[in-house]
């Protein structure tokens, strides 16, 4: 009889052994499904800012653990940048041609220092790994934050994860297929001189000019989360589009890298768009934050 159990444990020793796998696998499920329902459900505790205030000075040890929570999110946020990073730089070669691209190419430039591929290569590594590892940077901060606000904000907020990644990587776009073919050839054109353009000189200008139209298409975005936040609304945004045209054509005037009107307005054409569009998303912020405090009356 013992003979025979030994025997039918033998037998059924793969089929216990894959169902405490598939058992496993199913705990995993139901226990991620009932930290994701909690986490996008469960309610803030409201307190006031100066109670908060009051308290952090009384008690600085609560402040530590969101220090210390802050930092974590913070590092694998920066592992991820540098892995990214390090994955750029067996590309180097192909980044360099395509950040050269608006010249002609890797064949057309110069370089006079020692050091200046080296310098280069590095610079334009960085660019790509903040590019690619921006989502993750984004969600990290997300993470952060998400505690403290309602449902609604956190829903809205995962959403705007991949919205991060497409307006950076579409304003960059736009600087790279719109505004350098244009731009170049200009500045190029001036004094009737054929110059011999530095590697160092053409990539740094070419990654300042992506980085910070890149940068700027975030807007409306940024204005999206200070709507939802009750920090603006639309109506505000509306009455005072004379004063954010102003400053939109400050900005262009300060990334374009020209100082003539043209591509000025290139750029001021996007931007202006994108404000009007926050204006949109603003009022769409707005009437979710409404319709919160009439769901819990109900």
């Amino acid at each position: 009889m013992e003979l025979l159990r030994r025997i039918f444990r033998i037998i059924t020793a793969p089929f216990r052994f894959l169902g405490r796998i598939f058992r496993a696998i199913f705990n995993w499920f139901n226990r991620t499904g009932s930290n994701l329902h909690n986490f996008f459900t469960e309610e803030p505790e409201e307190v006031p800012i100066t109670d908060t205030l009051s308290k952090t000075v009384q008690d600085p040890t609560g402040l530590f653990v969101h220090l210390d929570a802050l930092r974590k999110h913070l590092l694998r946020a920066s592992m991820v940048f540098l892995l990214l990073t390090a994955v750029a730089l067996f590309f180097n070669e192909q980044i360099l041609e395509f950040m050269t691209r608006p010249v002609g190419g890797i064949k057309d430039v110069i370089a006079i220092d020692v050091t200046e591929p080296l310098s280069t290569v590095m610079k334009t590594t960085l660019l790509v790994g903040f590019a690619l590892s921006l989502p993750y940077i984004a969600f990290e901060i997300y993470l952060f934050v998400a505690p403290g606000v309602g449902p609604g904000a956190r829903k809205w907020g995962l959403l705007a994860i991949p919205a991060v990644m497409i307006l950076f990587v579409g304003g960059m776009s736009f600087a790279y297929f719109v505004m350098l073919p244009t731009a170049v050839p200009f500045l190029l054109s001036i004094g009737g001189v054929t110059p011999q353009i530095r590697l160092s000189s053409i990539v740094g200008f070419v990654t300042r000019v992506l980085f910070w139209i890149g940068l700027s298409f975030e807007f409306p975005l940024i204005i999206l989360i200070l709507a939802s936040l009750g920090v603006v609304n639309s109506k505000m945004l509306l009455t005072n589009w004379r004063i954010a045209v102003v400053v939109i054509a400050v900005v262009a005037a300060v990334v374009t890298p020209t100082i003539d009107p043209v591509n000025m307005m290139i750029v001021m054409g996007p931007l202006i768009a994108l404000y009007f569009l926050s204006i949109g998303l603003a009022a769409l912020a707005q009437r979710n934050r409404e319709k919160i405090p009439a769901a819990n009356e109900t």
